[in-house]
């Protein structure tokens, strides 16, 4: 169907046959794309904590347009519209996407290579899926991801923790996740702030990602300091581009949506 708040961009849904539940996703593609431009490496998104498909917005279409890639978003079991979960995400949940969920939606969508795009915890999970899958990933940008669990990072969720206490909050929530909210704050919150997740770190795992790199953070980020970004530049072994973005906080693509889509555009157009 047509994405009617981005002219020339086609969407379609999908679902995901999962042996634990049903997983939606959506797709976006330019119009007017010709045949060798269809065949272009789609850009997969990875969505934060508290995320979904529908809380990108418009900005997967405006990535599909600005890039003239197929984008593709999907929900994590739990979240969104896709299937709801019994238990609490186990702690390396991270790293579980790129080898329990990750290769599934890549086979029953269809597409093997593809680039990688993640946001906060979605960037770590896009990390490791770019390191599992090396000689299929050709390039990473992550967006306000976290290596390690900094102060900043812990104090600030703490902080969100009390605020979702107000059961309007939870029903903001409920817009999105529907009967799954409270699962889904607490997947976040449980998990991050717990004692044995302390250890988590992605830097033994950034020196596997040989495709090159695009790490973005908002100077202003409540999340995390700007060592995020270092580190996946400095650890990474491919090429690398840190780009550290002024007024700008937790979520660059919707406070800075032009900045973010020129810089992606730009990263991407230089691989070709």
């Amino acid at each position: 169907m047509t994405d009617l708040q981005t002219p020339g961009i086609l969407s379609h849904d999908h679902w995901i046959e999962h042996p634990l539940g049903r997983i939606f996703a959506r797709s976006w593609t330019p119009s007017n794309a010709t045949a060798a431009s269809r065949s272009d490496t789609p850009i997969v998104l990875f969505h934060d904590s508290l995320g979904c498909v529908e809380l990108w917005r418009d900005f997967p279409a405006n990535l599909s347009a600005a890039t003239g890639r197929r984008a593709i978003a999907y929900d994590r079991l739990g979240f969104g519209k896709s299937d709801a979960r019994t238990g609490r995400p186990a702690l390396d949940f991270v790293a579980e996407e790129a080898t329990a969920y990750f290769p599934i939606v890549r086979e029953q969508l269809g597409f093997q290579r593809f680039i990688a795009l993640g946001h906060s915890v979605g960037g770590g999970m896009a990390i490791h899926c770019a390191a599992a899958f090396t000689a299929d990933c050709e390039a990473l940008i992550t967006e306000s991801a976290q290596v390690f669990p900094e102060d900043r990072t812990l104090e600030s969720i703490a902080v969100a923790k009390e605020q979702f206490k107000d059961e309007t909050q939870i029903g903001r929530l409920a817009k999105y996740h529907g009967d799954k909210a409270r699962w889904v704050l607490e997947a976040w919150t449980e998990s991050w702030l717990h004692p044995d997740f302390a250890s988590w770190s992605l830097a033994p795992v950034l020196p596997s990602v040989s495709c090159p790199v695009l790490a973005l953070q908002g100077i202003h980020d409540e999340y995390g300091s700007t060592c995020h970004p270092e580190m996946i530049g400095q650890l990474s072994a491919g090429p690398s581009q840190v780009e550290i973005l002024p007024d700008t906080y937790h979520v660059p693509h919707r406070e800075n949506p032009g900045t973010v889509l020129n810089l992606v555009s730009e990263f991407l157009d230089s691989l070709r």
